[in-house]
């Protein structure tokens, strides 16, 4: 045996921990031994040290010891030390290179590490290649979703030798939802040479099935491919079971993927951290109410706890995630605090997303907890913080994230450049979201329509209608929603009528019931009711609860009772639960004097046990939120606020104030009505803001609060005056824009 190779069976021998020195007897003994035995590998250290022994070898080496060591490099994707590794080969040892085996191992090696263009350049030199050699190359290309490529490339395969079963497997698996009729064309092959009786080949069929089916939630019958191929597998094996419930997930057929799973407990067949992660991402197509999911969550909780995977991480992120889709933020807080030993970045983002919408603050909270503990998020984790940020008052929050990414090195990152737009546009700077969006390098049709969503949410109309002028980009269905909202808050009809004629002349789109919405809204919106209702009539779809509810409101500002009264039957049909229908046509009634009417609708209401949304406005004071509902009876510092809004009312009707008491709900004295508009949480939340300083930003210019529901018209009325009184700006972001009241005049110019 020649020396080197003994030095390389040493080398081996360290690379499984070893560190005693065997004697040449022995290593000749255990050399064949000891080679194969490298290939299981260990870990990447073992690999390292392996790699730094062999150096100290002279060459040359045998094809044996390199193949070996592609091999480890490949396994555990160590590119820079293959790389290293191949120039030694070439400098020293050349003749190796034209070995079939070696050139085999360095083909898989650059295929696995993604250095597709290497590996080819590598395969079309070989002198003579095996069916290792095309299905190593293959494999890469669909392992790095090159689907063109691998095809093609499985196709010349034909012609050359006959494909064993991984190469069937791998180039089903890059035959996803767009190459379904490939996918079939490999199947018929399979069939023609008996290779789909293996196991490898069945599992990759039913994924490839399942993901051409597309999401859409078919029923399971005999039709069904996956189904079938499953059916067909004589001893299916664990990844064949995980690859049918998966397949059901990506397909939205929840329940079908957990009968399939309770299948799996009945036969007593084990299941592994993939299948439990499928099972939880189907919960929500089950079709169950929350109650019945959470008690699936539950249970599948103690079966994790039973089976020890409660230690995985990736298995307390997707329960931590299950219990906060499904509202129970309690249960997935909690199960978070108890993972305190092996929390990642992926299970600390995981529990920010939960709060992200529920609770802003928490979110951002929990994001400085993060940082405390030394994690670096990434730009997964900076989208998901600036998704809460967008839910806070102030932007001082985004601005902070905002330089945090750039100390992170994203600041060129498209993505979290779309979130920052998002996010300024709904902390109520538009200009903060117009300096992003001119700073980003490479700006995807998300960034268009992010910038043109914030001028339509500030009622900026014109501006929306010249940056799309600019697009260089074909628009999507998303742009034009964008666009005819931006034009029903701003009464351009005519602009409007054209954008949404030009979608299928122009753009090829078929306008959907967004669409609609909008054209509803910007008729409504106009006074032109009947064109609304003649719109209604017309469309090719179903209206559903957003129309319905959307010429409700044009009713209601315009006091058609006729209409209002289809609308709010409508709605009532369609979304039982929603207080809007009732709400609208108590207004209506009130509007028109008609209160027994509106107490009838009160009292309906009542009996079908539907609750309006509570008024509620935040204004945020230092590092504190302070919440106000109307009348304020909550506030701590209720009386002396009171106090302050009656002084301001004072001083503001000496202005011209006039209380909108035609506004008021029921029959009552003309000075209980004008108490009912003076407590409403706005109007608290702008004197408390007045009372601390804390309050104002932007050198104590700016007042800015938030609202839950639409701000009134008493209200408009009342931050008109008082932003010419005060000289200060005070926004407001209401449910549907922002209002910028400012010298007495509203952004919106009295159209919302």
């Amino acid at each position: 045996m020649p020396r080197s190779d003994m030095r390389a069976c040493y080398v081996s021998f360290r690379y499984f921990g070893s560190t005693s020195i065997l004697t040449v007897p022995s290593l000749e003994n255990e050399a064949h031994n000891l080679l194969e035995k490298v290939r299981l590998l260990d870990t990447r250290s073992h690999l390292c040290e392996a790699l730094s022994l062999f150096y100290t070898v002279a060459p040359p080496h045998s094809h044996r010891t390199y193949a070996t060591l592609f091999h480890a490099c490949s396994h555990h994707k160590c590119i820079h030390e293959g790389i290293s590794l191949h120039r030694h080969m070439l400098s020293y040892s050349p003749a190796n290179s034209s070995d079939l085996i070696v050139a085999n191992h360095l083909i898989n090696m650059y295929s696995k590490c993604g250095y597709l263009n290497v590996a080819h350049y590598l395969f079309d030199g070989m002198p003579k290649r095996n069916v290792v050699s095309w299905t190593a190359l293959i494999s890469g290309y669909a392992q790095h979703r090159r689907a063109n490529e691998c095809f093609r490339l499985f196709s010349n395969m034909l012609m050359d030798c006959r494909p064993n079963e991984f190469a069937v497997a791998s180039v089903l698996c890059s035959c996803g939802q767009w190459n379904g009729v490939r996918g079939r064309l490999v199947h018929a092959l399979a069939l023609k040479m008996s290779l789909d009786a293996c196991v490898y080949v069945a599992n990759a069929l039913i994924t490839m099935y399942c993901k051409s089916c597309g999401y859409g939630g078919v029923s399971i019958d005999d039709r069904d491919e996956a189904w079938n191929v499953f059916k067909t597998i004589e001893f299916p094996n664990l990844i064949s079971w995980n690859s049918l419930i998966s397949g059901f997930q990506f397909r939205g057929l929840g329940a079908q993927a957990m009968d399939l799973f309770m299948q799996m407990l009945r036969e007593g067949i084990g299941f592994d951290r993939a299948t439990l992660l499928s099972v939880f991402s189907s919960l929500g197509g089950t079709g169950n109410d929350v109650d019945v999911i959470l008690n699936f969550c539950f249970q599948l909780h103690c079966l994790t706890i039973k089976t020890g995977f409660i230690s995985e991480i990736e298995v307390i992120t997707a329960l931590v995630k299950s219990y906060s889709d499904f509202g129970d933020i309690v249960h997935s807080h909690r199960l978070f605090l108890e993972t305190s030993c092996c929390r990642d970045i992926v299970s600390w983002t995981g529990i920010i997303t939960a709060f992200a919408e529920r609770d802003p603050q928490q979110a951002l909270f929990l994001f400085r907890q993060l940082r405390q503990e030394d994690l670096t998020p990434d730009w997964y984790t900076f989208s998901i913080v600036l998704k809460a940020c967008a839910g806070l008052v102030t932007e001082r929050h985004a601005l902070t994230v905002h330089s945090q990414i750039i100390k992170a090195g994203f600041e060129g990152d498209t993505v979290l450049a779309n979130a920052l737009i998002h996010a300024y546009a709904r902390c109520g700077s538009i200009a903060l979201s117009k300096q992003v969006f001119n700073e980003i390098r490479s700006g995807d049709l998300v960034s268009w329509n992010s910038m043109l969503k914030a001028y339509a949410l500030h009622g900026r109309a014109r501006e929306a209608l010249q940056l799309f002028s600019q697009m260089d980009l074909q628009p999507d269905p998303t742009t034009l929603v964008t666009l005819l909202s931006a034009c029903s808050h701003a009464e351009l009809v005519v602009e409007g009528i054209k954008i949404f004629e030009s979608m299928f002349g122009k753009y090829g789109m078929i306008p959907q019931l967004d669409h609609y919405a909008c054209m509803i809204d910007i008729f409504g919106r106009a006074g032109q009711v009947l064109e609304a209702e003649e719109l209604i009539n017309r469309m090719p779809m179903e209206p559903d609860s957003v129309i319905w509810s959307t010429l409700l409101g044009s009713c209601r500002k315009h006091g058609d009772t006729r209409l209002a009264k289809l609308a709010a039957d409508k709605l009532k049909a369609l979304d039982p639960a929603n207080s809007l229908s009732y709400v609208q046509m108590s207004n209506i009634y009130s509007f028109g004097r008609n209160f027994d009417k509106a107490s009838v609708i009160r009292n309906e209401m009542k009996g079908s046990s539907v609750r309006k949304e509570p008024g509620l406005s935040w204004v945020e004071i230092g590092n504190w939120v302070h919440e106000f509902s109307s009348g304020g009876q909550l506030h701590p510092e209720r009386e002396v606020i009171c106090r302050q809004l009656e002084g301001l009312i004072g001083q503001l009707k000496e202005m011209g104030y006039v209380p909108q008491t035609n506004l008021s709900l029921h029959d009552i004295e003309e000075e209980h009505k004008e108490e009912q508009l003076y407590y409403h949480s706005e109007k608290l939340a702008l004197v408390f803001a007045l009372m601390n300083k804390g309050g104002l930003c932007c050198g104590g210019r700016v007042i800015r609060i938030n609202k839950n529901i639409r701000i009134c018209v008493d209200c408009h009325n009342f931050m008109k005056l008082a932003s010419d009184l005060l000289q200060k700006e005070i926004v407001v972001r209401d449910s549907n824009r922002f209002h910028h009241f400012e010298h007495g005049l509203c952004s919106c110019c009295d159209y919302w």
